[in-house]
């Protein structure tokens, strides 16, 4: 039957949200298992391949409409949520800005100013720079970051991790994949520890199980450095 693993409960509710039988098993396949819960994520333009990255940000339906809503992509959403910002409207100057990849025309202030000569004066590159400053770096702060061009929004989530701008840029990969990656492998707080030692998230686990402590993966962290 097409809606075979369904109660006839469900089935009806499913059927009365708008939900064919083969999108509405592949939304409970993903962990929604509401039907109010998936037209939210699908409002957000979240699919059910796709609707883990939300997820494991920690993002609940209704937060990520309100992030789809105020301008903000799906990946940069994941990202700042999980540096600890909350959904705020992105003003139409700053919107218009990004569409043309271009910066506001409004003069920065004097912080903003004097990190962005700071990180010019690195011989980091402009538009890598402009993003540190205008999302509000300090200029010492953001330079190792910058000069290995560490994406900013990706900066302060590697940084509230625990990594170290040089460990971030080598693991290739944005701080929504790795925490996609490590999630549920070892606790939030060991994973700079285990993930900058050059274990995988797999070979972690195995050696957590195995008695090994985070401060004994700091060790072989040390020595990759």
């Amino acid at each position: 039957m097409e809606w075979d693993g369904f109660t006839q409960g469900e089935m009806r509710r499913w059927r009365a949200a708008g939900f064919e039988p083969g999108k509405a098993a592949a939304w409970r396949a993903a962990g929604v298992m509401s039907p109010a819960d998936a037209r939210l994520w699908r409002t957000a333009a979240a699919i059910p391949e796709t609707v883990i990255a939300w997820q494991r940000a920690g993002m609940t339906p209704a937060e990520a409409v309100r992030w789809h809503e105020f301008g903000v992509a799906a990946h940069d959403a994941a990202r700042r949520h999980l540096a600890g910002e909350r959904p705020r409207r992105v003003p139409w100057p700053a919107r218009l800005a990004r569409w043309a990849g271009t910066e506001p025309s409004e003069p920065p202030a004097p912080a903003c100013a004097d990190a962005l000569r700071r990180l010019l004066r690195a011989d980091v590159p402009a538009d890598v720079a402009r993003a540190y400053a205008y999302a509000g770096w300090d200029g010492g702060e953001a330079e190792e970051w910058a000069r290995r061009r560490v994406d900013q929004g990706d900066a302060r989530v590697f940084r509230a991790l625990g990594f170290t701008a040089a460990e971030a840029a080598r693991t290739g990969l944005s701080a929504v994949e790795v925490m996609a990656a490590w999630w549920g492998a070892v606790p939030l707080e060991e994973v700079a520890a285990w993930c900058a030692a050059g274990l995988t998230p797999g070979e972690a686990a195995g050696q957590r199980a195995a008695g090994v402590t985070a401060a004994q993966a700091s060790v072989l962290r040390a020595l990759s450095a």
